[in-house]
């Protein structure tokens, strides 16, 4: 087994919810550098694994959500040899990220500068966008596309161990608990996401490393869940919007946090979701439905 490294970046100094992963490569890469709050953090990780300023060569997005990849632009500026890789996609939206922080400053509101900071551009020159056929940073790490929580999503498989960089495309699994689906507006595919999870298990890796949170070897039986998670969490929110149910948002996010506590702690769980509340994965399936009637 490969020693991959699980960067918790602890986030709001809460343990467990946020992670950067350094992959075991000649060549010293990490796959999704976080939100620019955390980047003195990780700074200090890398170099305690000694992975200094003129050492890292490679950072590896799955997708451009700010608390995925926020940090990319002032990560460049402390690590001058790096060159981040990006689906297509996404990348016109870190060369100019000011959409993209104006649709998460719509979500968050005032909480966003609080809970990711300031997000600086990524030169043109620094960036290799991913393009389908396209080979990975280096031979053995395999990009695949992973379209459902966004269009541009991306997982790194690596081939060498079977471990797959998955960032939200297996879920959000929090202190060992169950699978919970991160489908926030507005991008989520939910028939992109099934076919996604299919690719998975065709593929069949080893292990997952979810950047919420951590590796799990149980890839099959979590691919399932979170297959039939997305399915019923559909199916939920359909059934409300036919009724008029306007409560069931704020319902679904009390079940999540209930369902979650003995894993995580009440305290641990309410932090967790008061910063990502699940009533908002609720308005993206509601938001996706009603396009997809």
């Amino acid at each position: 087994m490969k020693r991959h490294a699980c960067i918790d970046l602890q986030h709001l100094d809460l343990e467990g919810a946020i992670c950067c992963y350094l992959v075991d490569a000649s060549e010293p890469t990490i796959v999704d550098p976080g939100p620019t709050t955390t980047l003195e953090r990780l700074v200090d990780e890398l170099r305690g694994r000694g992975v200094g300023w003129k050492d890292l060569r490679h950072v590896l997005l799955t997708h451009i959500h700010l608390d995925h990849a926020g940090a990319t632009g002032d990560l460049l500026e402390l690590f001058p040899k790096a060159t981040v890789h990006v689906h297509e996609d996404g990348a016109s939206h870190l060369i100019d990220p000011e959409r993209l922080v104006a649709s998460t400053r719509r979500t968050f509101g005032e909480l966003h500068d609080l809970l990711w900071g300031d997000v600086k551009p990524v030169p043109a020159d620094r960036l290799r966008a991913w393009r389908p056929g396209d080979a990975g940073a280096w031979a053995g790490l395999r990009p695949i596309s992973t379209p459902g929580h966004i269009a541009h999503h991306l997982a790194y498989l690596d081939e060498r161990d079977g471990t797959l960089f998955s960032g939200d495309a297996m879920g959000i699994v929090l202190s060992g608990g169950p699978q919970h689906p991160p489908t926030p507006p507005p991008a989520v595919n939910l028939r992109d996401w099934a076919r996604t999870l299919e690719e998975i298990g065709h593929i069949g890796p080893e292990r997952f490393g979810a950047t919420h949170f951590g590796f799990h070897g149980d890839v099959e039986s979590r691919r399932v869940q979170l297959r039939d998670r997305l399915e019923a969490l559909e199916e939920r929110v359909r059934r409300a919007l036919a009724d008029g149910d306007e409560e069931d948002a704020d319902r679904f996010d009390r079940e999540v946090r209930a369902e979650l506590a003995p894993f995580m702690g009440k305290e641990r769980v309410n932090r967790y979701f008061d910063m990502f509340p699940a009533a908002t994965d609720w308005a993206g399936v509601a938001f996706y439905a009603k396009r997809n009637p």
